[in-house]
Protein backbone atom coordinates (compact mmCIF):
# COMPACT_ATOMS: atom_id res chain seq x y z
CA UNK A 1 0.00 0.00 0.00
CA UNK A 2 1.69 3.20 -1.17
CA UNK A 3 1.68 6.69 0.59
CA UNK A 4 2.73 10.19 0.14
CA UNK A 5 4.76 11.96 2.51
CA UNK A 6 4.71 15.94 1.93
CA UNK A 7 7.24 18.09 3.95
CA UNK A 8 5.84 21.18 4.59
CA UNK A 9 6.54 25.11 4.02
CA UNK A 10 8.62 24.86 0.75
CA UNK A 11 7.34 27.78 -1.95
CA UNK A 12 6.37 26.58 -5.11
CA UNK A 13 7.49 28.12 -8.33
CA UNK A 14 7.81 27.13 -12.09
CA UNK A 15 5.25 26.13 -14.85
CA UNK A 16 2.96 23.15 -15.57
CA UNK A 17 0.65 21.88 -18.13
CA UNK A 18 -2.60 20.86 -16.68
CA UNK A 19 -4.01 16.82 -17.25
CA UNK A 20 -6.90 16.03 -19.75
CA UNK A 21 -10.08 16.26 -17.75
CA UNK A 22 -11.16 12.76 -16.22
CA UNK A 23 -14.63 13.36 -16.66
CA UNK A 24 -14.62 13.99 -19.99
CA UNK A 25 -12.10 11.49 -20.79
CA UNK A 26 -14.62 8.29 -18.81
CA UNK A 27 -17.85 9.24 -20.79
CA UNK A 28 -16.25 9.93 -24.59
CA UNK A 29 -14.34 6.49 -24.21
CA UNK A 30 -17.86 4.94 -23.41
CA UNK A 31 -18.56 6.33 -26.49
CA UNK A 32 -17.10 4.88 -28.82
CA UNK A 33 -18.57 1.82 -28.57
CA UNK A 34 -20.94 3.62 -30.66
CA UNK A 35 -18.80 4.00 -33.74
CA UNK A 36 -17.11 1.75 -36.69
CA UNK A 37 -13.64 2.50 -37.34
CA UNK A 38 -10.39 3.41 -35.04
CA UNK A 39 -10.76 6.45 -33.07
CA UNK A 40 -8.09 8.81 -31.93
CA UNK A 41 -8.42 10.02 -28.12
CA UNK A 42 -5.51 12.31 -27.66
CA UNK A 43 -4.78 14.04 -24.01
CA UNK A 44 -6.34 11.15 -22.66
CA UNK A 45 -4.64 11.21 -18.87
CA UNK A 46 -3.08 8.07 -17.20
CA UNK A 47 -5.51 7.42 -14.38
CA UNK A 48 -6.83 4.40 -12.69
CA UNK A 49 -10.72 5.47 -13.62
CA UNK A 50 -9.37 5.35 -16.86
CA UNK A 51 -7.54 1.94 -16.68
CA UNK A 52 -11.20 0.56 -15.36
CA UNK A 53 -13.07 2.41 -18.02
CA UNK A 54 -10.58 0.33 -20.70
CA UNK A 55 -10.31 -2.80 -19.12
CA UNK A 56 -14.86 -2.58 -19.73
CA UNK A 57 -13.50 -1.75 -23.65
CA UNK A 58 -11.81 -4.28 -24.05
CA UNK A 59 -14.42 -7.32 -21.98
CA UNK A 60 -17.12 -5.82 -24.75
CA UNK A 61 -15.00 -6.25 -27.28
CA UNK A 62 -12.65 -3.36 -28.17
CA UNK A 63 -9.52 -3.21 -29.18
CA UNK A 64 -7.89 -0.27 -27.35
CA UNK A 65 -3.83 0.51 -27.36
CA UNK A 66 -2.19 3.28 -25.18
CA UNK A 67 0.61 5.31 -26.52
CA UNK A 68 1.36 7.84 -23.93
CA UNK A 69 -1.88 10.10 -23.97
CA UNK A 70 -3.28 9.05 -26.65
CA UNK A 71 -5.64 5.90 -26.45
CA UNK A 72 -6.67 4.17 -30.00
CA UNK A 73 -10.19 2.73 -29.93
CA UNK A 74 -11.42 0.67 -32.26
CA UNK A 75 -15.44 -1.04 -31.55
CA UNK A 76 -15.93 -2.56 -34.44
CA UNK A 77 -15.60 -6.40 -33.32
CA UNK A 78 -17.75 -5.63 -30.00
CA UNK A 79 -20.37 -8.26 -29.21
CA UNK A 80 -21.14 -8.21 -25.78
CA UNK A 81 -23.39 -6.54 -23.69
CA UNK A 82 -22.76 -7.38 -20.07
CA UNK A 83 -20.16 -5.96 -17.41
CA UNK A 84 -19.00 -8.07 -14.42
CA UNK A 85 -19.90 -7.00 -10.93
CA UNK A 86 -16.05 -6.58 -10.35
CA UNK A 87 -15.58 -4.02 -13.17
CA UNK A 88 -18.61 -2.20 -12.61
CA UNK A 89 -17.63 -1.26 -8.86
CA UNK A 90 -14.05 0.14 -10.13
CA UNK A 91 -15.68 3.91 -11.40
CA UNK A 92 -18.56 5.59 -10.88
CA UNK A 93 -18.90 6.70 -14.30
CA UNK A 94 -19.11 2.85 -15.53
CA UNK A 95 -22.97 3.42 -15.73
CA UNK A 96 -22.25 5.49 -18.74
CA UNK A 97 -21.75 2.39 -20.40
CA UNK A 98 -25.36 1.73 -20.04
CA UNK A 99 -26.34 4.01 -22.91
CA UNK A 100 -23.68 3.20 -25.04
CA UNK A 101 -24.43 -0.47 -25.05
CA UNK A 102 -28.05 0.26 -25.55
CA UNK A 103 -27.32 2.51 -28.45
CA UNK A 104 -25.13 -0.82 -29.71
CA UNK A 105 -26.61 -3.52 -28.88
CA UNK A 106 -30.57 -2.91 -27.93
CA UNK A 107 -29.65 -4.45 -24.72
CA UNK A 108 -27.42 -4.30 -21.40
CA UNK A 109 -26.88 -6.18 -18.10
CA UNK A 110 -24.56 -4.77 -15.48
CA UNK A 111 -24.73 -3.98 -11.89
CA UNK A 112 -24.81 -0.78 -9.91
CA UNK A 113 -21.74 1.60 -10.36
CA UNK A 114 -18.67 1.88 -7.57
CA UNK A 115 -16.61 5.09 -6.98
CA UNK A 116 -15.81 7.82 -4.19
CA UNK A 117 -18.48 7.57 -0.94
CA UNK A 118 -19.48 11.17 -1.44
CA UNK A 119 -23.11 10.14 -0.39
CA UNK A 120 -25.96 9.10 -2.93
CA UNK A 121 -25.89 9.30 -6.17
CA UNK A 122 -28.50 7.04 -7.32
CA UNK A 123 -29.19 6.51 -11.18
CA UNK A 124 -32.68 6.50 -11.46
CA UNK A 125 -32.52 9.53 -13.31
CA UNK A 126 -30.52 7.03 -15.63
CA UNK A 127 -33.32 4.39 -15.67
CA UNK A 128 -35.94 7.11 -16.10
CA UNK A 129 -35.04 8.49 -19.21
CA UNK A 130 -34.46 5.30 -20.97
CA UNK A 131 -37.86 3.85 -19.75
CA UNK A 132 -39.31 6.72 -21.47
CA UNK A 133 -36.72 5.66 -24.30
CA UNK A 134 -38.75 2.46 -24.88
CA UNK A 135 -36.46 0.03 -22.37
CA UNK A 136 -37.96 -1.98 -20.35
CA UNK A 137 -35.46 -2.97 -16.91
CA UNK A 138 -35.47 -5.23 -14.69
CA UNK A 139 -33.61 -5.66 -10.97
CA UNK A 140 -32.69 -9.50 -10.66
CA UNK A 141 -30.28 -10.71 -8.11
CA UNK A 142 -28.41 -7.20 -8.36
CA UNK A 143 -28.34 -6.94 -11.56
CA UNK A 144 -30.17 -4.22 -14.09
CA UNK A 145 -31.49 -5.92 -17.30
CA UNK A 146 -32.43 -4.04 -19.82
CA UNK A 147 -33.40 -4.53 -23.27
CA UNK A 148 -34.97 -2.31 -26.09
CA UNK A 149 -37.07 -5.01 -27.77
CA UNK A 150 -38.18 -2.63 -30.80
CA UNK A 151 -35.10 -0.04 -30.52
CA UNK A 152 -34.12 3.61 -28.80
CA UNK A 153 -36.68 5.98 -29.74
CA UNK A 154 -36.24 9.69 -29.31
CA UNK A 155 -38.44 11.59 -26.91
CA UNK A 156 -38.87 14.58 -24.61
CA UNK A 157 -36.80 13.99 -21.05
CA UNK A 158 -37.02 16.56 -18.89
CA UNK A 159 -34.72 15.38 -15.98
CA UNK A 160 -35.65 16.95 -12.43
CA UNK A 161 -31.82 17.70 -11.59
CA UNK A 162 -28.52 18.71 -13.90
CA UNK A 163 -26.95 15.32 -13.40
CA UNK A 164 -23.86 15.08 -15.79
CA UNK A 165 -23.87 12.05 -15.78
CA UNK A 166 -27.70 11.05 -16.89
CA UNK A 167 -27.07 14.00 -19.45
CA UNK A 168 -24.49 12.23 -21.25
CA UNK A 169 -25.77 9.13 -20.48
CA UNK A 170 -29.09 9.80 -22.65
CA UNK A 171 -26.68 11.91 -24.98
CA UNK A 172 -25.17 8.97 -25.66
CA UNK A 173 -27.96 6.78 -26.32
CA UNK A 174 -30.49 9.37 -28.11
CA UNK A 175 -27.09 9.63 -31.04
CA UNK A 176 -28.44 6.73 -32.76
CA UNK A 177 -31.94 6.69 -31.41
CA UNK A 178 -34.84 6.69 -33.78
CA UNK A 179 -35.93 10.27 -34.23
CA UNK A 180 -35.65 13.04 -31.71
CA UNK A 181 -34.76 13.36 -28.46
CA UNK A 182 -35.13 16.93 -26.23
CA UNK A 183 -33.38 16.82 -22.89
CA UNK A 184 -34.90 20.05 -20.45
CA UNK A 185 -33.18 20.76 -17.69
CA UNK A 186 -29.53 19.00 -19.33
CA UNK A 187 -26.59 19.32 -17.23
CA UNK A 188 -24.48 22.58 -18.22
CA UNK A 189 -20.96 21.41 -17.28
CA UNK A 190 -18.03 21.89 -19.93
CA UNK A 191 -17.69 18.21 -20.12
CA UNK A 192 -20.93 17.83 -21.39
CA UNK A 193 -20.27 20.21 -24.17
CA UNK A 194 -16.52 18.28 -24.81
CA UNK A 195 -18.71 15.33 -25.08
CA UNK A 196 -20.91 16.66 -27.74
CA UNK A 197 -18.26 17.80 -29.77
CA UNK A 198 -16.85 14.31 -29.88
CA UNK A 199 -20.10 12.92 -30.86
CA UNK A 200 -20.49 15.87 -33.86
CA UNK A 201 -17.14 14.88 -34.71
CA UNK A 202 -18.46 11.30 -35.44
CA UNK A 203 -21.19 12.22 -37.17
CA UNK A 204 -23.98 12.23 -34.22
CA UNK A 205 -26.41 15.53 -34.74
CA UNK A 206 -26.65 17.37 -31.25
CA UNK A 207 -27.60 21.22 -30.40
CA UNK A 208 -27.76 23.05 -27.41
CA UNK A 209 -24.82 21.88 -25.16
CA UNK A 210 -23.72 23.86 -22.56
CA UNK A 211 -27.42 25.24 -22.50
CA UNK A 212 -30.36 23.95 -20.86
CA UNK A 213 -31.64 22.22 -23.51
CA UNK A 214 -30.14 19.71 -25.54
CA UNK A 215 -31.60 18.33 -28.98
CA UNK A 216 -30.26 15.43 -30.75
CA UNK A 217 -31.19 13.85 -34.09
CA UNK A 218 -31.02 10.14 -34.01
CA UNK A 219 -28.76 8.90 -36.76
CA UNK A 220 -28.40 5.24 -38.27
CA UNK A 221 -24.68 5.24 -37.55
CA UNK A 222 -21.30 7.04 -36.44
CA UNK A 223 -17.68 6.72 -37.64
CA UNK A 224 -14.65 7.15 -35.86
CA UNK A 225 -12.98 10.83 -35.20
CA UNK A 226 -10.04 12.00 -33.73
CA UNK A 227 -10.35 14.49 -30.69
CA UNK A 228 -8.43 16.15 -28.00
CA UNK A 229 -9.77 15.87 -24.74
CA UNK A 230 -10.72 19.32 -22.42
CA UNK A 231 -8.02 20.24 -19.97
CA UNK A 232 -9.05 19.53 -16.48
CA UNK A 233 -10.40 22.48 -14.12
CA UNK A 234 -10.54 20.50 -11.09
CA UNK A 235 -6.75 19.74 -11.64
CA UNK A 236 -6.19 23.13 -12.52
CA UNK A 237 -7.91 24.59 -8.73
CA UNK A 238 -6.43 21.74 -7.01
CA UNK A 239 -3.02 23.41 -8.24
CA UNK A 240 -4.16 26.72 -7.78
CA UNK A 241 -4.55 26.15 -4.32
CA UNK A 242 -1.32 24.41 -3.84
CA UNK A 243 -0.14 27.79 -4.77
CA UNK A 244 -2.31 29.54 -2.56
CA UNK A 245 -1.40 28.20 0.60
CA UNK A 246 2.00 28.20 0.34
CA UNK A 247 2.22 32.08 -0.83
CA UNK A 248 3.92 30.85 -4.05
CA UNK A 249 3.64 31.88 -7.92
CA UNK A 250 3.27 29.42 -10.66
CA UNK A 251 1.84 29.17 -14.02
CA UNK A 252 -0.70 26.83 -15.25
CA UNK A 253 -0.18 26.10 -19.14
CA UNK A 254 -3.23 24.65 -21.47
CA UNK A 255 -6.27 25.69 -19.23
CA UNK A 256 -9.70 27.09 -20.72
CA UNK A 257 -10.23 30.44 -18.58
CA UNK A 258 -13.72 30.36 -19.11
CA UNK A 259 -14.06 26.87 -17.45
CA UNK A 260 -12.98 28.42 -14.38
CA UNK A 261 -14.77 31.21 -14.16
CA UNK A 262 -16.83 30.40 -10.63
CA UNK A 263 -13.41 29.10 -9.11
CA UNK A 264 -11.15 32.33 -10.01
CA UNK A 265 -13.10 34.84 -8.06
CA UNK A 266 -12.42 32.87 -4.73
CA UNK A 267 -8.81 33.12 -5.11
CA UNK A 268 -9.08 36.49 -5.84
CA UNK A 269 -11.21 36.72 -2.33
CA UNK A 270 -8.10 35.27 -0.95
CA UNK A 271 -5.72 38.05 -1.63
CA UNK A 272 -4.21 36.16 -5.07
CA UNK A 273 -3.77 37.92 -8.02
CA UNK A 274 -4.53 36.27 -11.66
CA UNK A 275 -3.88 36.57 -14.99
CA UNK A 276 -4.88 34.93 -18.11
CA UNK A 277 -2.65 35.34 -20.97
CA UNK A 278 -4.19 32.75 -24.52
CA UNK A 279 -4.19 29.60 -23.00
CA UNK A 280 -2.26 30.47 -19.25
CA UNK A 281 -2.97 30.93 -16.14
CA UNK A 282 -0.65 32.57 -13.79
CA UNK A 283 -1.49 32.78 -9.57
CA UNK A 284 0.61 34.89 -7.41
CA UNK A 285 -0.38 34.03 -3.83
CA UNK A 286 0.02 36.71 -0.58
CA UNK A 287 2.22 35.93 2.11
CA UNK A 288 -1.42 35.46 4.21
CA UNK A 289 -4.92 34.50 2.88
CA UNK A 290 -7.91 36.07 3.52
CA UNK A 291 -11.31 34.53 4.24
CA UNK A 292 -12.87 33.85 1.12
CA UNK A 293 -16.47 34.44 2.76
CA UNK A 294 -18.94 32.03 1.50
CA UNK A 295 -18.96 29.53 -1.10
CA UNK A 296 -22.09 27.36 -2.55
CA UNK A 297 -21.39 24.66 -4.56
CA UNK A 298 -24.14 24.67 -7.19
CA UNK A 299 -24.00 23.11 -10.68
CA UNK A 300 -22.47 24.81 -13.72
CA UNK A 301 -21.62 27.67 -14.04
CA UNK A 302 -21.90 27.68 -10.55
CA UNK A 303 -19.01 27.00 -8.02
CA UNK A 304 -17.91 23.28 -8.81
CA UNK A 305 -18.42 20.58 -5.72
CA UNK A 306 -15.15 18.79 -7.03
CA UNK A 307 -13.01 22.02 -6.20
CA UNK A 308 -14.61 22.19 -2.62
CA UNK A 309 -12.20 19.63 -0.92
CA UNK A 310 -9.03 21.68 -2.41
CA UNK A 311 -10.32 25.81 -1.78
CA UNK A 312 -11.89 24.20 1.59
CA UNK A 313 -8.03 23.18 2.65
CA UNK A 314 -5.99 26.72 1.37
CA UNK A 315 -9.25 28.30 3.76
CA UNK A 316 -7.61 26.50 6.75
CA UNK A 317 -4.87 29.00 6.77
CA UNK A 318 -6.40 31.95 5.80
CA UNK A 319 -6.88 35.40 7.89
CA UNK A 320 -10.84 35.12 9.00
CA UNK A 321 -14.16 33.06 8.46
CA UNK A 322 -14.81 31.13 5.37
CA UNK A 323 -18.41 29.54 5.20
CA UNK A 324 -18.90 26.26 2.70
CA UNK A 325 -22.15 25.71 1.50
CA UNK A 326 -22.26 21.83 -0.11
CA UNK A 327 -25.73 22.05 -1.90
CA UNK A 328 -24.48 19.13 -4.62
CA UNK A 329 -23.55 15.85 -2.18
CA UNK A 330 -24.86 15.48 1.22
CA UNK A 331 -21.66 13.39 2.67
CA UNK A 332 -18.94 15.33 1.15
CA UNK A 333 -16.79 17.11 4.27
CA UNK A 334 -15.86 13.60 5.18
CA UNK A 335 -11.93 15.01 4.55
CA UNK A 336 -12.80 17.62 7.52
CA UNK A 337 -12.05 15.30 9.92
CA UNK A 338 -8.85 14.66 9.04
CA UNK A 339 -7.92 18.32 8.37
CA UNK A 340 -8.12 19.02 12.20
CA UNK A 341 -5.96 16.21 13.32
CA UNK A 342 -3.46 18.71 11.21
CA UNK A 343 -4.76 21.64 13.59
CA UNK A 344 -7.48 23.15 11.66
CA UNK A 345 -10.32 24.53 13.14
CA UNK A 346 -13.72 23.32 11.24
CA UNK A 347 -17.28 23.20 12.57
CA UNK A 348 -19.33 21.16 9.87
CA UNK A 349 -23.46 20.56 10.67
CA UNK A 350 -25.19 19.06 7.78
CA UNK A 351 -24.06 20.87 4.21
CA UNK A 352 -22.48 24.00 6.06
CA UNK A 353 -18.98 23.83 7.18
CA UNK A 354 -16.95 26.80 8.96
CA UNK A 355 -13.93 27.27 8.80
CA UNK A 356 -11.75 29.77 11.44
CA UNK A 357 -8.70 30.13 9.94
CA UNK A 358 -5.56 29.41 12.24
CA UNK A 359 -1.79 30.88 12.21
CA UNK A 360 -0.58 27.43 11.04
CA UNK A 361 -1.21 23.65 10.37
CA UNK A 362 1.13 20.86 11.81
CA UNK A 363 2.09 17.44 10.46
CA UNK A 364 0.08 14.35 10.98
CA UNK A 365 -0.81 10.89 9.91
CA UNK A 366 -4.05 11.22 7.77
CA UNK A 367 -6.23 9.31 5.65
CA UNK A 368 -7.84 10.05 2.34
CA UNK A 369 -11.42 8.99 2.22
CA UNK A 370 -12.16 10.15 -1.63
CA UNK A 371 -10.46 11.94 -4.72
CA UNK A 372 -10.91 15.52 -3.92
CA UNK A 373 -10.55 14.85 0.01
CA UNK A 374 -7.21 13.62 -0.73
CA UNK A 375 -6.19 16.29 -2.40
CA UNK A 376 -6.84 18.65 0.15
CA UNK A 377 -4.73 16.65 2.13
CA UNK A 378 -1.72 17.19 0.17
CA UNK A 379 -2.77 20.73 -0.18
CA UNK A 380 -2.84 20.97 3.93
CA UNK A 381 0.62 18.98 3.88
CA UNK A 382 2.73 21.96 1.64
CA UNK A 383 1.60 24.08 4.47
CA UNK A 384 2.01 22.88 7.37
CA UNK A 385 4.89 22.27 9.78
CA UNK A 386 6.72 18.90 9.61
CA UNK A 387 5.84 15.75 7.54
CA UNK A 388 2.54 14.71 6.78
CA UNK A 389 1.99 10.99 6.05
CA UNK A 390 -1.02 10.34 3.58
CA UNK A 391 -2.93 6.90 3.19
CA UNK A 392 -5.62 5.86 0.65
CA UNK A 393 -3.93 7.03 -2.13
CA UNK A 394 -5.73 5.18 -4.60
CA UNK A 395 -8.41 7.65 -4.22
CA UNK A 396 -6.13 10.31 -5.83
CA UNK A 397 -5.10 8.11 -8.26
CA UNK A 398 -8.26 7.94 -9.89
CA UNK A 399 -8.53 11.42 -11.02
CA UNK A 400 -4.98 13.23 -10.30
CA UNK A 401 -2.11 12.21 -12.86
CA UNK A 402 1.21 11.33 -10.90
CA UNK A 403 0.63 14.48 -8.59
CA UNK A 404 3.63 13.53 -6.37
CA UNK A 405 5.70 14.55 -9.67
CA UNK A 406 3.85 17.60 -10.52
CA UNK A 407 4.23 18.80 -7.36
CA UNK A 408 7.98 18.04 -7.37
CA UNK A 409 8.51 19.43 -10.42
CA UNK A 410 6.84 22.61 -9.10
CA UNK A 411 9.68 22.49 -5.93
CA UNK A 412 7.37 20.66 -3.46
CA UNK A 413 8.81 18.28 -1.17
CA UNK A 414 6.63 15.47 -1.74
CA UNK A 415 7.24 11.71 -1.94
CA UNK A 416 5.33 8.72 -2.67
CA UNK A 417 6.55 5.67 -0.76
Amino acid sequence: MSKLFVTGRRKLSGEVCVQGAKNSALPILAATLLTRGENTIHNCPELSDIEASIRILRYLGCDVKRYNKTLLVKGDSADRYDIPDELMRKTRSSIVFLGAMLARTGKARLTFPGGCEIGPRPIDLHLKAFRKMGVSIREKHGFLECEAPKGLYGTKITLSFPSVGATEDIMIAASLANGTTTIINAAREPEICDLADYLNECGAKIYGAGEGVIVIDGVNSLGAAQHTIIPDRIVAATLMSCAAVTGSSITLKGIISSHLASIIPAFEDAGCTVKISGGNLKINAPQKLESMRTIRTMPYPGFPTDAQAPMLAASCIAEGTTVFVENIFENRYRHTSELVRMGANIKTEGKVAVVQGVNSLYGASVEATDLRGGAAMVIAGLCADGITEIGGIKYLERGYEGLELTLSSLGANIKKI
